[in-house]
Formats: C-alpha cells, sequence, structure tokens
C-alpha cells in the first residue's frame, strides 16, 4: 500500500499530471505488485521560489521540470525490485508525459507494516 507524493514547479496541465499519476502507478503495479485500486497519490505545485534543488548533483544535469517522487511503501521489496521500479518510472515519464529521466527524482521511504492506519482508526497490517 504505498502512498505518494508528487512535487513539481507550477505551470503543468492537467493531463501532465494525470500522466504522472497513471506512470507511476503503472511502475508500482508492475514492479511492486502494488494491486488495482491502490491508489494514495498526490501532487504538489510549487511557485519558482519554494522549489529547490542541485542543478547538476551527481553530475545529472536537472532542469526546472524535475519531479519529486516520494514513495512510502512497507519495507518488504528486495534491491533489484526498487531498481527495477526507479528505472520503470524514468521509462514510462520519459514516454509520457515526456520528462527526461534526469528530471525523475524518486525518494523510497521504507515502514514497516503496522505503521499504516488506512482508515477506521484501524492497524490493517498490524
Amino acid at each position: 500500500m504505498p502512498l505518494v507524493h508528487v512535487s513539481l514547479r507550477t505551470g503543468k496541465s492537467e493531463t501532465y499530471r494525470q500522466a504522472i499519476f497513471d506512470g507511476v502507478y503503472r511502475a508500482m503495479n508492475e514492479e511492486f505488485n502494488v494491486p488495482e485500486d491502490d491508489q494514495f497519490m498526490t501532487i504538489t505545485e510549487h511557485t519558482a521560489a519554494n522549489f529547490r534543488y542541485g542543478a547538476s548533483y551527481l553530475d545529472i544535469a536537472r532542469s526546472d521540470d524535475l519531479v519529486f517522487i516520494q514513495i512510502t511503501a512497507n519495507n518488504t521489496r528486495t534491491t533489484e525490485q526498487k531498481k527495477a521500479l526507479f528505472r520503470r518510472i524514468a521509462d514510462l515519464l520519459g514516454n509520457n508525459p515526456e520528462i527526461r529521466r534526469e528530471d525523475v527524482f524518486v525518494s523510497l521511504v521504507e515502514v514497516d507494516k503496522e505503521n499504516w492506519s488506512l482508515g477506521n482508526g484501524i492497524a490493517q497490517y498490524a
């Protein structure tokens, strides 16, 4: 049950933002076996003054089209699954909405299964 937060600069169309949702979800479905209808995602847009990044950190040439994708998920995946997820997200977002691979920044935050309450005040995975 991943929870996804996407941050980007203001000014992108709804179609562009929906393509990000679709690509990230598809990659999670394919590489993390996230089930159908398990889509808990937000996008937050930021003005230039409220969006900062290292334009060349680790020799990666980033642009103002940079997208931060933070995924919180159970700590049950292998390193290979994580690498596959990162690649697949970059591939899919490169295709639609045509985000450069250099501008796809993914952070995976892993938590124990008992750290979720998906509603009703119940720890469903505990």
